[in-house]
C-alpha cells in the first residue's frame, strides 16, 4: 500500500513540475504579447474586477496567466501537505517546502511588477534587475520541484563531503547556467521592447545594438550569446567527463542533448530575429537543460565518492502514515 502511495505522489510531483513549466512559458508569452498591463495597475484584481467583463485580448492573456499562476499555488500546497503526511521530515518534504516558498515569492514578484508599473513598454534598469532576479527565482522553483519528484522515487541524498573535483564542477555549472539565464532574461526583454529587424541581418543587429545612442537593453544583448557559447561548451565537457567516469547514469547524456538543442535554438533565434514562438521554445529548452543539470548534480553527489560506477545506496521508503 505504501509503494502505491509513493508512486501516486511521484506521478503527481512530475505532473506538477510539467504544469509549472507551462505557467512559466505562459508568463513569457504575456511579456512577448505585451499583455503585462492587460489588467491595469490592479493586483490581484483585474482592472478592479474579480472577473473582467468585455475584456481585450491582452486582458484575457494576463487574466488567464493570473488564474493559472494561482492554481499553481494551490497545486503546490497540495504537494507540500501530501509530502508532509507521506514522508515526514524527509528531503522530499523539504524540497516541497522550498517549492511552495518560492511559488509565493514568484507571485510576489509578479505582483510587484504590475503594481510598480514595470510592464508593457517600461525599459528601465529597475525592470531589468527584477526580471533577472525573477529568472533566478524560477530556476530555484523548478529545481526544487524536480528534486521533490526525483527523490520521491528513492534516489539517494546528495552529500557535499567526500567528493573530489566533481562537486566543484557541478556547483560551478549550476552558478554559470544561472548567470546565463539572467543574461538571457534581460536579452529577451530587450527583444520584446526593441525587436530586431529580420532584414538587417546579424551584422546589422550588432551594429545597431552597439550604437552609443542605443538603449542599454540593446547594448546588453550581445552578452548573452557569448556567455551561452562558453558555458554550453563547458557543460558539454562536463557531461562527457561524467560519462567517462560513469557518474550520473543517463543524466549526463540528457544534459548534453539539452545543451545541443538549446544552443541550436539560440542560434536560430538570432538568425530569425527572435520571433515570439521561438523565444518560448528557447525558454522551454532552457528549463529542460536546467532540470537535467540539477538532477545530474544531485545524482553525482549521491553516489559513493570512491567508486564512480557504483550505484547509490538504497534509501528505505518511509513507512506509510496511519490515521
Amino acid at each position: 500500500m505504501a509503494a502505491k502511495t509513493s508512486r501516486a505522489f511521484t506521478r503527481y510531483a512530475w505532473a506538477f513540475l510539467a504544469y509549472l513549466v507551462f505557467v512559466i512559458l505562459f508568463g513569457a508569452w504575456v511579456r512577448i504579447s505585451h499583455s503585462g498591463a492587460g489588467c491595469g495597475s490592479h493586483w490581484p484584481l483585474c482592472d478592479g474586477q474579480v472577473i473582467p467583463f468585455h475584456p481585450s485580448v491582452e486582458r484575457i492573456i494576463e487574466y488567464t496567466h493570473r488564474v493559472t499562476s494561482g492554481l499553481s499555488g494551490i497545486f503546490g500546497l497540495v504537494l507540500m501537505v501530501w509530502a508532509i503526511k507521506r514522508f515526514g521530515r524527509h528531503r522530499v518534504t523539504w524540497a516541497t517546502v522550498v517549492t511552495f516558498f518560492f511559488l509565493m515569492v514568484e507571485a510576489a514578484v509578479g505582483a510587484g511588477l504590475v503594481l510598480k508599473g514595470l510592464v508593457l513598454n517600461d525599459a528601465s534598469e529597475a525592470r531589468a534587475v527584477v526580471i533577472s532576479l525573477h529568472l533566478v527565482n524560477t530556476l530555484v522553483l523548478i529545481g526544487a520541484a524536480g528534486l521533490a519528484a526525483w527523490w520521491s522515487q528513492g534516489h539517494g541524498a546528495p552529500r557535499w563531503r567526500g567528493h573530489g573535483i566533481e562537486r566543484w564542477l557541478v556547483a560551478t555549472a549550476l552558478v554559470a547556467v544561472a548567470l546565463v539565464g539572467m543574461a538571457g532574461a534581460i536579452t529577451a526583454l530587450g527583444d520584446t521592447l526593441f525587436p530586431p529587424s529580420a532584414a538587417a541581418g546579424v551584422v546589422g543587429h550588432l551594429r545597431t545594438d552597439l550604437s552609443p545612442t542605443a538603449n542599454f537593453l540593446m547594448r546588453l544583448r550581445v552578452i548573452h550569446p557569448i556567455l551561452a557559447v562558453f558555458v554550453g561548451a563547458g557543460l558539454l565537457y562536463l557531461g562527457a567527463w561524467l560519462k567517462r567516469r560513469r557518474l550520473g547514469g543517463r543524466l549526463p547524456t540528457l544534459l548534453m542533448i539539452a545543451v545541443g538543442l538549446e544552443l541550436a535554438a539560440g542560434i536560430l533565434n538570432i538568425a530569425l530575429a527572435a520571433p515570439g514562438w521561438l523565444q518560448v521554445v528557447h525558454l522551454l529548452l532552457a528549463q529542460a537543460l536546467w532540470l537535467a543539470l540539477v538532477l545530474t548534480a544531485a545524482d553525482v553527489l549521491a553516489r559513493p565518492a570512491e567508486a564512480g560506477a557504483a550505484q547509490p545506496a538504497a534509501v528505505p521508503e518511509p513507512a506509510a502514515r496511519t490515521a
